[in-house]
């Protein structure tokens, strides 16, 4: 019985020290997800997307109809006479008036003042997209930074052990006499650099954490987060005409542009619209010397001077603004298509010639000049250049694939969705 309590009591141990390192293992989150959190969470965003619902709401304004109105008055009642205040003396002096009367919109004022409203909201509506587009695409950036600085510090903190090594090996070969004080102070200087980039690289990996998570949220995430992906080469396969075509179809601020020439010719017919003058009508009874009667009252001003001109031309004239906007637009989206297409291009050129040797031949070389070193065939000199050529060369190549992937993902913003052909 006591072997079995101490086995439950083991295993009891186990579990809550397993669930306890499982609540401190930091949570890793990929790029979908860190998009989708940013879509959820960001601030700036959700406040812009508070304008949709705004601009409804300026729908049901837009359809509202005019109110009745409900007009009554009583005269010569006897107040300072109240020897008068008798019923004949009020049915036959007094006089009381009630009145309903109502006004008719003339030229379909609600029905234009409606579509103008929801044209408007239409625009909103891809304003907003266009915000969120703008976010996805910051998002993408910040979080191949932050793979890059994670990579780099991967990388640093494997050269510095690589290096340690070579310490050690060297403090052997001055120990036995094979080098000189002076080669091993040179080598044992060289390695405040690898610690150098150590520091540094932890630096801008929680810079870059940090930055990542103020564009998601902060309570999005937990505070020791991290992020999940590699530096990774994905050919992009469409051509140029591909991605305008695209662009055209499904760039929000375009389509925030087009509905914007709509919503304008709706201002301008909202607007001749305006230009008719509404009907006004009342109905009103009346009783006064003993008698009721009622009365019906009409009443139109006459379009001689006011007839809504300016707010036509204006209106007319914002047409041509909204078009001019488009094509400026459409304009825009083609420039920037082109010029992230061609950045992909390029850098994918660069990560080619990397992939073609260089990346070998310098690995080659470093074991080539460190085996040599090691056993005295190689000066000092020679081994600390080919450890330098080594590292520019695995820096730069991280940060080639980094500048690809960027520029993929500019290329997701030119063309306006994150699914390339």
């Amino acid at each position: 019985m006591p072997s079995r309590r101490l086995t439950v009591a083991v295993v009891t141990l186990a579990l809550a020290l397993a669930s306890r390192c499982a609540a401190q293992a930091p949570t890793r989150i990929s790029l979908d997800q860190a998009i989708d959190l940013a879509r959820q969470h960001n601030p700036a965003l959700q406040a812009a997307h508070t304008q949709i619902p705004q601009s409804q709401a300026q729908e049901i304004t837009a359809g509202l109809r005019p109110n009745p109105t409900l007009a009554w008055d009583s005269q010569f009642l006897p107040f300072f006479q109240p020897s008068q205040f008798t019923a004949e003396n009020i049915n036959q002096i007094s006089q009381f008036d009630m009145g309903i009367g109502y006004l008719f919109e003339r030229g379909q004022k609600r029905q234009h003042r409606l579509e103008a409203a929801r044209d408007q909201t239409a625009v909103t509506r891809a304003q907003v997209n266009d915000i969120e587009r703008a976010l996805v695409f910051a998002v993408g950036q910040q979080f191949i930074n932050a793979v890059l600085t994670e990579s780099n510090l991967q990388f640093a903190q494997e050269a510095l052990k690589s290096f340690q090594q070579t310490v050690q090996i060297s403090e052997e070969r001055y120990q036995a006499g094979d080098i000189s004080e002076s080669d091993l102070l040179k080598i044992k200087l060289q390695r405040l650099q690898y610690q150098t980039d150590v520091f540094a690289a932890e630096l801008g990996r929680v810079q870059a954490l940090a930055s990542l998570r103020q564009l998601i949220g902060y309570a999005a995430v937990p505070e020791n987060y991290d992020v999940a992906g590699d530096l990774a080469y994905t050919l992009v396969k469409g051509s140029l005409d591909d991605f305008k075509a695209l662009a055209l179809r499904q760039r929000p601020d375009l389509l925030a542009a087009r509905r914007g020439v709509i919503a304008a010719q709706s201002q301008y017919t909202l607007a001749k619209a305006n230009g008719k003058w509404d009907l006004g009508t009342a109905f009103n009874y009346s009783h006064v010397g003993g008698l009721s009667s009622g009365t019906f009252f009409f009443n139109l001003p006459l379009p001689i001077f006011d007839r809504n001109q300016g707010e036509i031309a204006r209106t007319n004239f914002a047409i041509s603004q909204a078009q001019l906007t488009e094509t400026a637009t459409a304009e825009s989206v083609l420039n920037d298509v082109i010029n992230a297409y061609e950045a992909v291009r390029s850098s994918d050129q660069v990560v080619q010639l990397y992939l073609s040797g260089y990346l070998k031949q310098a690995q080659d070389s470093l074991e080539i000049s460190r085996y040599a070193y090691q056993r005295g065939a190689a000066s000092l000199l020679d081994y600390l250049d080919a450890e330098r050529s080594y590292r520019q060369n695995q820096l730069a190549y991280r940060q080639t694939l980094a500048s690809y992937m960027a520029a993929v993902e500019q290329l997701r913003q030119a063309v306006g969705t994150r699914s390339l052909p």
